[in-house]
């Protein structure tokens, strides 16, 4: 898949530009679009007189995978600008977070998929391939120190990879960054990043320890009407400003919020405590794990399931803790990928490779049939109950979607992963910061 050069062109400055801001906490910043981008090409390519193929490598350091990309982009000489001709895409479980109490683990995991940057990068671009990684929300959750402790074992192997390793190669990533990014590089991929376009598509991203939502209101009264200033981003962009609503809720991805409706979070006597839920199938009991930490969990056999008794479990996750917009207009199509997509795919709403379109409505349905035939007809899962009725709580009495909401589940964008990670990597090898 190649991205046109005018695509491009509009794509790094807003990249630039929407991650600056977070660093700047959202202080107002106007980026020059030429300039920007010939700031970026020589940190990115050979030199500008010379046809090249150039690679760049980023880890996404999720709470419950890491995953490595590895895009290869093109720069033909010195007036035109790269373009991404391709993304290589592989991941491991669990996430660095689970090796809390054996660091050396960390490092061995970003070794082995290292080797996939090996045998995509020819090794006589491997000492000018840059390489990055950016921790999310299972890093976010862990003590500073044990965190620092994971990210220095990864320091290590990168110093003796054979890849560029520029400063700041690796660090944990602001979650108002994840949701910003993310949004900007699935607009560039549908197309909507153009001078005098008003479209745009919000996106949705649950992870296992945080989940985000990012979007470009219609009615000043959403930009008024937060909690707090940071929910807003303000982007300038083609003599254009634009307002962005954006919001990451550290603790409400799917795993977190797992632990929340079984009590789990934060609990101690782990060796010999039980953790009941009407989510879980009756006769359930089984060791889960997250985070680094084991967890004895089980369905109430001496009690009721089903989907009502659930709901109001995850209920008191989410109620009076997730901010309603003041608008979330049915015009605006939301992209919802990571764990929406997953759980989509696990329940059968979707297929597996093309994702497709679902309403909220579809969500609670399946959730409904899930758990009230969980006694007859076991899930896959044991925890599917518990996920769709999480799901459809979050979409619905947290964010405030409406049952009708139309939501585009997907995996892929133009065959390139649905994440931060593309937006992240020409924001850090573009070597470039607004303040």
């Amino acid at each position: 898949m190649k991205l046109l050069r005018g695509e491009v062109l509009l794509l790094v400055p807003v990249l630039l530009t929407a991650a600056g801001l977070s660093r700047a906490q959202v202080k107002t910043s106007i980026l020059d679009v030429t300039s920007s981008i010939r700031s970026i090409l020589p940190s990115l390519s050979r030199p500008a007189n010379h046809s090249s193929i150039f690679y760049a490598v980023m880890f996404d350091a999720g709470s419950t995978g890491t995953r490595i990309h590895v895009y290869t982009f093109i720069h033909r000489d010195s007036v035109e600008l790269p373009v991404l001709d391709n993304e290589m895409f592989y991941s491991v479980k669990p996430g660095l977070s689970a090796y809390v109490d054996s660091p050396e683990m960390a490092g061995h995991t970003v070794r082995v998929l290292l080797k996939v940057a090996k045998k995509t990068v020819p090794r006589l671009e491997w000492k000018r391939t840059p390489v990055c990684l950016r921790a999310t929300a299972g890093l976010r959750l862990l003590a500073a120190e044990k965190a620092q402790a994971l990210l220095d074992q990864v320091q290590h192997v990168f110093d003796e990879s054979p890849f560029l390793v520029p400063d700041d190669s690796i660090s944990i990533m602001n979650g108002t960054n994840e949701g910003i990014l993310a949004w900007i590089s699935v607009n560039f991929l549908v197309g909507h990043l153009r001078p005098q376009t008003n479209k745009s598509v919000g996106i949705l991203d649950l992870g296992g320890g945080s989940t985000q939502i990012t979007f470009l209101p219609k009615l000043r009264k959403t930009t008024e009407s937060v909690p707090v200033a940071d929910y807003i981003a303000r982007l300038d962009l083609f003599n254009t400003t634009m307002h962005l609503y954006t919001h990451s809720y550290l603790g409400h991805g799917l795993m977190a919020a797992r632990l929340a409706a079984l009590g789990a979070l934060g609990a101690e006597g782990l060796e010999w405590r039980v953790f009941k839920s009407s989510c879980l199938p009756k006769k359930f009991r089984d060791e889960w794990s997250f985070g680094g930490l084991r967890y004895q969990v089980s369905g109430d056999p001496d009690g009721y399931g089903g989907y009502k008794l659930c709901y109001q479990e995850v209920l008191k996750v989410v109620k009076g803790i997730i901010h309603q917009p003041y608008e979330l207009e049915d015009s605006n199509v939301f992209y919802a990928f990571s764990y929406y997509f997953d759980r989509a795919v696990d329940a059968g709403l979707i297929d597996g490779v093309h994702g497709g379109m679902l309403e909220v409505r579809d969500f609670k349905r399946r959730a409904k049939e899930v758990c009230n035939k969980m006694t007859k007809y076991p899930p896959i899962s044991p925890f599917l109950c518990m996920d769709l009725t999480y799901i459809t709580c979050l979409l619905k009495d947290g964010f405030g979607f409406k049952e009708s909401t139309v939501l585009q589940l997907t995996k892929k964008v133009n065959n390139v992963e649905s994440s931060w990670a593309l937006g992240a990597t020409l924001d850090h090898f573009g070597n470039l910061r607004i303040h």
